[in-house]
């Protein structure tokens, strides 16, 4: 696969089916159907299917709080991961967002280097820790914000930082 040939579209309830399936072969701890929903349902929110033909190989849910950008979760088809369709996702999420001054934040496995390397690529920096956040292990997250001063270096604006 080419970038060029990945499509970048707003989910809709027409993909539940096929992010549901994704979701199972991509988590040890998948969302419930009813998490999609309640997602997808948000006017705020930012769901965006990447599509390659007519097969979804990724997805990523992003929601507003307040004044904050939380994305949810990203999922890739486990065979096509490394491909940059992550990196997609997150830069067409950046994109459509389009605020100078918008915060995102997320949490990532600790284990999760690759993850947390192409986060730091696009700006954001480790700013915490939640205790055993993961329950099928116990693992803990590290807690990541991108923000006007995380883009320079700084933690100015990322609430109650404790860097990692």
């Amino acid at each position: 696969m080419t970038l060029e040939a990945l499509e970048i579209r707003r989910l809709t309830y027409a993909d539940l089916p096929e992010i549901i399936s994704l979701e199972r072969r991509a988590f040890p701890t998948p969302w419930s159907l009813a998490m999609f929903v309640l997602e997808l349902s948000k006017s705020s929110g930012v769901p965006l299917a990447a599509l390659e033909g007519d097969v979804l190989v990724g997805y990523l849910i992003c929601s507003r709080y307040d004044t904050v950008w939380h994305i949810m979760n990203i999922a890739v088809e486990p065979s096509r991961r490394r491909e940059g369709i992550a990196t997609s996702l997150l830069l067409a999420l950046i994109d459509r967002i389009d605020e100078v001054r918008a915060r995102f934040t997320l949490e990532v496995r600790e284990s999760n280097v690759g993850a947390i390397a192409l986060y730091e690529r696009y700006g954001f920096r480790a700013a915490g820790r939640r205790r055993r956040y993961y329950q099928d292990n116990g693992e803990d997250a590290v807690i990541m914000w991108r923000t006007p001063s995380t883009l320079v270096g700084s933690y100015d604006d990322v609430p109650n930082p404790a860097p990692a």
